[in-house]
């Protein structure tokens, strides 16, 4: 059964990207990490446009080869290929933007894992199962990996799938350039035109630039280039041009690139040309793969290698799906993409799966992310705080047991120590951000003016943000707070944050049906789109509705909605579930006092024991999530 639709094979790394633009490799300060390697990107770029794809590689028995593979799961990526090598390294590369121009990089690729790939890895089984085999050049460089390549595509021919060749060569990586030649494209080498022309009869389809077809055609004059790659191949043969476009060669080579078939380009500024091509081989194979003509599959080539050029990085530029179709409706409104906003929401929203948790269902969250109300509780000391909040801790996994859907909310002045212990644990995670009780909205000190602190949060956290507004505020009221909302929503963007809004409007003024949905709508306005939305339990259905079509007015790609608690006792919460489960945008609950309240005043007195406070609270929790499991069946047989 064929049941994905393209592997690739080949290189997969990790490239640590400087975040400074402009400046010398050397003058770099920080970086940003993200996967790498052209086979990897191409993975990844096919299955955010609906592919089912996979990658046979090798990746190394430490923290980064674990990265590679993490990070492949969230793109949707299959890794029954991917092999874990016990004695070598994940390969790294070093890369910054000059301009856009010039890319320097550094690949440390020293008997690195992918380069230890072998025949071995190469299983029929799995070739059997894919409709295309994608390889890349830099593995047909080395007898090894060149072996495994030749393997998987003898296999794809006996099962009927189509092959296709990046040539991406990198001089350096096939030793005819040295290590401080990373970004150059082109070294003259007879000998490797000729391992290329020796093996290029095995594809359907092969991709390059001008440059790469001149290595593999062994001419400067990109015709005459072309020509010999067809004498050696049937493939239909793919020329990017660059600002150019690309075209397309199904025969016989004309006497002019300009002859042969094309897809409408994209004028856009060029940012960052580095995983371009990646990102345009994976829109071809979207098309390829679906049947499109040459013109269409090459729009889509070309709009994934617009939206590569425009952005930081490889794989967290190319699009999903839905986002490609949005922006070939819509069209170009701004040359430089990452700077359109409503295209950039439509990019964040639908491809945050890759940076996080995958989407649940059903959220049951456990909420001790409290200060103000421990630190009034007699008894309470910073220790105290801190240690009970591990029981917290304790508690929730207890109920969680390893299965998904379950999450905490917890902070890190007084539950630092709980909250650091909970990343990796496939708990959701929230982290608040306010002072607590403030109105106006102030945030906690630690964060400084500008939200900075926000760049030593871990990945996984969510950013949450309570803020006591309502519709009546006064105009200066209002302001002040939307605008402190408003900062820390675009630094949490700009770290790559998911961003969690609540707001209580009860404890402020009256509310009716309409309120919530005000002040929804209000937020939008100013250009906060929150991942996610904390509201108050509303006892009728037409507040929900109203709320939920007010976001969905604003946002069709929104996480959703879960419930607060406000220490309503739970037969209140089992009532006010049953309203909200029967809305698919409302995901579930966060809840902390109804489970650790009256446990938390009875503990700092000394009259629980350690286990019996997580005990009591697992137990709290755990009926709070039955109540919440069973709203949701039943709205579920309702419908």
């Amino acid at each position: 059964m064929k049941n994905l639709d393209v592997i690739t094979i080949g290189r997969a790394g990790v490239d640590l990207y400087g975040a400074q633009i402009g400046g010398r490799l050397e003058d770099m300060g920080s970086f940003e990490k993200y996967i790498g390697g052209s086979p990897t990107n191409i993975a990844c770029g096919t299955a955010r446009l609906g592919l089912k794809s996979g990658l046979i590689t090798r990746v190394g028995d430490e923290h980064m080869g674990r990265f590679i593979r993490e990070q492949l799961l969230r793109e949707g990526v299959d890794v029954t290929g991917v092999a874990t090598d016990p004695e070598r390294l994940t390969a790294l590369v070093i890369l910054g933007i000059r301009d856009e121009e010039q890319f320097p990089l550094i690949f440390y690729r020293e008997n690195c894992a992918d380069m230890a790939l072998s025949e071995e890895d190469i299983d029929e089984a799995l070739i059997a199962r894919t409709r295309s085999v994608l390889a890349t050049g830099t593995h047909l460089s080395h007898p090894r990996t060149r072996a495994a390549v030749l393997k998987a595509l003898e296999l794809a021919r006996k099962h009927g799938a189509k092959t296709a060749l990046d040539i991406d060569y990198r001089p350096n990586l096939w030793g005819v350039a040295g290590h401080g030649e990373g970004e150059s494209r082109f070294v003259e080498s007879a000998e490797v035109t000729a391992k290329l022309q020796d093996v290029l009869h095995h594809f359907d389809l092969i991709v390059g630039t001008e440059e790469e077809f001149h290595i593999a055609g062994g001419s400067t004059d990109t015709i005459e280039a072309l020509r010999a790659v067809h004498k050696v191949s049937d493939a239909t043969l793919v020329c990017k041009r660059g600002a150019a476009g690309a075209v397309a060669f199904e025969g016989d080579i004309p006497d002019s690139l300009d002859d042969g078939q094309t897809g409408p380009g994209f004028p856009i500024e060029v940012f960052n040309v580095l995983g371009a091509g990646d990102g345009f081989f994976s829109g071809l194979m979207k098309g390829w793969l679906d049947g499109e003509s040459w013109p269409k599959a090459l729009e889509y080539a070309n709009a994934c290698g617009a939206f590569a050029v425009s952005r930081h990085g490889c794989t967290p530029a190319y699009p999903s799906l839905t986002e490609l179709e949005f922006f070939l409706k819509r069209g170009v409104k701004q040359p430089d993409l990452r700077n359109d906003a409503e295209l950039e929401q439509i990019h964040w929203s639908t491809n945050r799966h890759t940076r996080s948790l995958p989407d649940w269902p059903d959220y049951r969250v456990f909420a001790f992310d409290h200060r103000m109300q421990l630190e009034d509780m007699p008894g309470y000391t910073r220790e105290k705080g801190g240690a009970f909040k591990e029981l917290c801790l304790s508690a929730a996994t207890k109920v969680q047991d390893g299965r998904p859907g379950y999450g905490i909310l917890c902070d890190d002045r007084i539950g630092r120590a709980a909250l650091h212990a909970a990343s990796g644990s496939g708990l959701w995670i929230g982290r608040p951000c306010e002072w607590p009780g403030s109105r106006p909205l102030e945030l906690e000190p630690e964060l400084g003016p500008d939200c900075g602190g926000l760049t030593q949060w871990a990945r996984e956290e969510v950013v949450k943000v309570l803020c006591f507004c309502h519709p009546d505020d006064g105009a200066e009221t209002r302001a002040n707070q939307e605008a402190t909302v408003k900062r820390l929503f675009t630094a949490a963007r700009r770290n790559g944050l998911e961003f969690l809004l609540e707001v209580i409007p009860s404890k402020v003024g009256p509310v009716d049906a309409d309120t919530t949905a005000t002040l929804i709508r209000q937020f939008y306005e100013i250009g906060v789109y929150p991942d996610w939305w904390k509201l108050e339990p509303m006892a009728d259905a037409a507040g929900w509705a109203k709320a939920v079509a007010a976001i969905e007015d604003y946002d069709k790609h929104t996480r959703g909605i879960v419930v607060l608690g406000l220490d309503a006792p739970e037969a209140e919460l089992a009532a006010s579930f049953e309203v909200a489960a029967s809305f698919d945008l409302v995901k579930g609950f966060a809840v902390g006092r109804t489970i650790f309240g009256d446990v938390a005043r009875a503990w700092m007195q000394g009259e629980l024991t350690d286990a019996e406070a997580v005990v009591e609270m697992a137990r709290r929790y755990t009926r709070l999530c039955g109540i919440w499991d069973a709203a949701r069946a039943k709205a579920a047989k309702a419908a």
